[in-house]
């Protein structure tokens, strides 16, 4: 009969093992769980709140990947306060440049596990997750950057759009969907548009050919 001490260490063993995992499901639970932070001062501070623990997993996945962590960190800890603060003390200002300064973390995280999926010469399963991962931070980034480019061009998406719609243009643009109903409309908004189809179709390139070069990889190896 198992111990509960034991169960616990094994439940703890396997969320180390798989860190990707825990990052996916936070994030596409952020996904349903923004829409009901957006309309409220108590929904604002839920909604930083979320994101400081969104950025732990992030700094946790970096942890394990072959990038410098201390980059990561210095990213991350100043992008928390003046995300939180700015959304506690009520200054723009300071939310804005935590949004930079997180956009910036997600992206370097993707790159981590991108190199991550790139150092292995089999797919193990928490590459499988990295591969989810690694898309929800590209599209979270490029979102943040959607919501500094509005901040600093005002009519970038015709009207001013909130972080749950810019989201969305964000995922419809790097999954190559195209099923936004916001349109950039400014140069600005559209240079960060087209960067992100860039990113979305190369993403996908990488992906791909790296899962079907290590199966014919696996299957020329048994065969011998």
């Amino acid at each position: 009969m198992r111990t509960p001490t034991g169960t616990g260490s094994r439940a703890l063993a396997i969320a180390r093992r798989h860190p990707s995992a825990w990052l996916l499901a936070v994030q596409l639970l952020g996904v349903v769980l923004y829409p009901a932070m957006d309309d409220s001062a108590a929904g604002r501070a839920m909604f930083g709140a979320f994101g400081v623990a969104v950025l732990a997993l992030v700094l946790w996945v970096v942890n394990r990947n072959p990038t410098a962590n201390w980059i990561a960190w210095l990213l991350a800890l100043p992008g928390a306060a003046l995300s939180l603060g700015g959304v506690l003390a009520d200054r723009a200002d300071w939310q804005l440049w935590g949004w930079l300064l997180e956009g910036a973390l997600y992206l370097y995280a993707a790159a981590g596990l991108v190199l991550y999926m790139l150092r292995d010469h089999r797919v193990t399963l928490d590459e499988w997750f990295a591969i989810g991962a690694a898309f929800t931070l590209l599209a979270w980034a490029f979102a943040f950057a959607f919501l500094v480019c509005q901040a600093w061009y005002p009519g970038s998406f015709g009207e001013l759009r909130s972080w749950m719609e810019l989201l969305f243009l964000s995922f419809a643009t790097l999954s190559g969907v195209g099923l936004s109903d916001v349109v950039p409309q400014r140069a600005p908004a559209r240079a960060l548009v087209m960067l992100e189809m860039f990113a979305g179709v190369m993403y996908v390139a990488v992906a791909v050919s790296r899962l079907v070069g290590l199966a014919m990889l696996g299957a020329r190896s048994r065969a011998d």
